[in-house]
């Protein structure tokens, strides 16, 4: 065989999978062990009709042979005794070994019964036995007992020719059965020792399959499973740029080359998640700058502009004191307007001062009775309550884990807002209610008012996101973004219910305990300390 034919055998063979391999290795085992056991089935058939013969044909034909000799010599004996004296009693020898001659005769015709060399000898046995007995045997037994027979003596020579010729005859018959039995008895000893080599090269070649299926197996799958085992530990331990090696049969280097191919993907992915793990860093350490430069702003802006706004006010307010009246109307008029302005321009720092400081200055984390909370926001709010014949009823409230300060700014927002928009005419109606949902708690605000459209559902919860004008309904716009703020802080979701229509509910929920607080602020001390007396 040529370099180039085993290289395209090798290559034939490297396409053969796993599955062909067993059917392969399966079907060469089983022929093998069929043709083993044809072999064995066989030794085992022929050392069986060997050894039948033996004990069923050729030693019984032995013994009936060596019996038939002497029943035949009994029969000399008898006629040579009575031939000599005439006593009757020799004549029961003769008839003794003529009943056991034709019983001899016959057995040995029923053992040697396919053996063409076996009854040729039985036959010239028969042949010299008869002419023995009707040369001389039966002619003496015939003669009258009580005196010597005549013919014993005349025909004594060639009584004696013909019984030699008998002697001869079964002498032969028995070295041909003893030699045919001796020859069955080599050929069973010759079986044995051919059923004794096939049986130990079926257990050799049975060991040898066996050995040969477990190296197969161990080369062909185990050991490239274990090295495709080891590589997948590598690429799991971090080390990423492990390569998968394409070991074994086709349908395991196809397996090991998909896993490859995921591993180059989890690569890609790794980089590219790397990369946006960087830039989302990078662009939170830039918006965390902006914010904390936000803040500082927010700061700095509304504590320099509280006490410049503080004296506009006081000075507009003194010249409509002073002067009001004595100008013209459109005077008055102007006023009024910068007086509203500047009073206006006050309310709007303090609620942005108060957005900003949620979470970062109320953040004392207790727990809190919100049935105590509630009813402290009312007795804020009666003033307001009372002017607007409000009805305010509440299920009983659980007690959380949160910032007290920061819930009554909740609530303090959630009922102004179901006061302040209420149907003219009809008498203010809120409930509220809190109810168990999972590992959270819902609570709703349920009120009788103007309501809100659906498709303001969301944008009432941007900061300074109006649906009516200032001189409708007061207030800066930053109340239900602060609830919005608020909520979210302590781990919950608000919204306005969609599927309620005779007012406004709004429903949020808050966590049994809130989750971890952020990082203290990046705002300075000595910013917020300045800030705080402005407010």
């Amino acid at each position: 065989m040529t370099a180039d034919e085993r290289k395209s055998r090798i290559r034939g063979f490297s396409t053969w999978t796993t599955r062909r391999w067993l059917r392969v290795g399966v079907a060469v085992s089983l022929v093998v062990l069929v043709l083993l056991g044809t072999a064995g089935a066989w030794v085992l058939g022929r050392t069986q009709t060997i050894s039948d013969e033996l004990v069923d044909v050729r030693s019984p034909a032995l013994t009936v042979a060596i019996r038939l000799e002497a029943a035949v010599l009994n029969q000399e004996t008898g006629i040579h005794g009575y031939g000599l004296t005439g006593l009757p009693e020799f004549i029961t020898p003769y008839e003794q070994g003529l009943a056991e001659q034709e019983a001899s005769f016959a057995e040995l015709t029923g053992l040697l019964e396919g053996d063409r060399a076996g009854l040729d000898d039985l036959k010239a046995v028969q042949d010299t036995v008869v002419k023995w007995q009707e040369r001389i045997a039966r002619p003496v037994a015939a003669a009258p007992a009580g005196s010597p027979s005549p013919m014993a003596t005349q025909r004594a020579e060639e009584g004696k020719a013909a019984f030699d010729d008998v002697r001869t005859a079964l002498s032969g018959q028995q070295e041909q059965l003893r030699a045919d039995r001796e020859r069955a008895r080599d050929d069973l000893m010759d079986t044995m020792v051919l059923r004794n080599w096939v049986f130990s090269a079926i257990a050799v070649l049975i060991v040898v399959l066996t050995v040969l299926i477990f190296e197969g197996l161990r080369r062909g799958i185990n050991t490239p499973l274990e090295r495709l085992g080891a590589d997948a530990r590598a690429v799991t331990g971090g080390d990423f740029g492990h390569p998968i090696a394409l070991t074994g049969p086709a349908d395991l280097r196809r397996l090991s080359r998909e896993i490859d191919f995921m591993r180059q993907r989890l690569v890609q992915e790794l980089a590219l998640s790397e990369d946006t793990r960087l830039r989302l860093d990078a662009q939170a350490a830039d918006l965390q700058r902006s914010n904390a430069e936000l803040e500082q702003f927010a700061y700095v802006a509304s504590h320099d502009l509280q006490e410049p706004l503080r004296k506009v006010s006081s000075f507009t307010q003194l010249l409509q004191r002073r002067y009001g009246g004595q100008l013209d109307s459109r005077a008055d008029q102007y006023i009024d307007f910068a007086v509203d302005g500047a009073n206006r321009m006050q309310t709007l720092i303090n609620d942005l001062l108060d957005f900003s400081r949620v979470g970062r200055l109320h953040n004392a984390h207790q727990s809190v009775d919100l049935d105590k909370v509630l009813e402290r926001t009312l007795s804020e709010l009666s003033v307001g309550i009372e002017e607007a014949g409000a009805e305010i009823t509440h299920d009983p409230l659980p007690t959380l884990v949160a910032d007290p300060t920061q819930l009554g700014m909740l609530w303090q927002n959630l009922i102004s807002n179901a006061v302040k928009f209420r149907r003219p005419g009809e008498t203010p109606k809120i409930h509220v209610t809190a109810a168990r949902e999972g590992e959270l708690w819902r609570f709703t605000v349920t009120d009788n008012g103007i309501g809100i459209a659906p498709e303001y559902a969301d944008k009432v919860f941007v900061i300074f996101q109006r649906l009516h004008t200032k001189d409708t309904y007061t207030g800066s716009g930053i109340g239900l973004a602060m609830c919005k703020k608020i909520v979210e802080f302590h781990g919950g979701t608000i919204g306005v219910d969609p599927e309620y229509h005779d007012g406004a509910r709004i429903t949020f929920t808050l966590a049994p305990r809130p989750p971890e607080s952020p990082g203290p602020s990046t705002v300075p001390e000595a910013i917020r300390a300045d800030a705080e007396p402005a407010r």
